[in-house]
């Protein structure tokens, strides 16, 4: 009896179908194609998101300055006190961006806020609309 199950198994092993070499390679490049196409997808909605929260950042410390300087009667061109303002925000006050790059800013009046020419060329050419910053 044992010697029936042994041919009874190599039959089946016999019929199991396989993939041949080929047909591995053929999934393998187009694998391949299509994350060579989504890639560049991925990065440029990666830029996209970081240079919207860098934004984002900039727009939220800017509101908490206008506040702080109203409250406080500042008017243009007095020195914002980071700490104070800092008040004015859910979060804590950022000193740099996403990127490592430092906000820059010291006075009340235009520009309070402004981001790193560095952090804009880094994320050129992704769509971002800096405004005033």
């Amino acid at each position: 009896m044992k010697g029936g199950e042994t041919n009874m198994f190599i039959e089946i092993r016999r019929n199991k179908a396989a993939f041949t070499l080929v047909e591995i390679m053929i999934v393998v490049a187009i694998i391949g194609l299509l994350a060579a196409l989504a890639i560049p997808g991925f990065v440029k909605a990666r830029k996209q998101s970081q240079g919207r929260r860098i934004l984002n950042d900039a727009r939220q410390m800017d509101a908490a300055i206008d506040q702080w300087a109203l409250e406080k009667g500042k008017k243009d061109g007095d020195t914002i006190n980071t700490t104070e303002a800092a008040t004015y925000l859910k979060g804590a006050w950022k000193t740099s961006d996403l990127l490592g790059n430092s906000y820059g800013g010291t006075q009340v009046g235009s520009n309070q806020v402004t981001i790193s020419t560095t952090t804009k060329s880094a994320l050129d050419g992704v769509g971002i609309d800096w405004g005033q910053f």
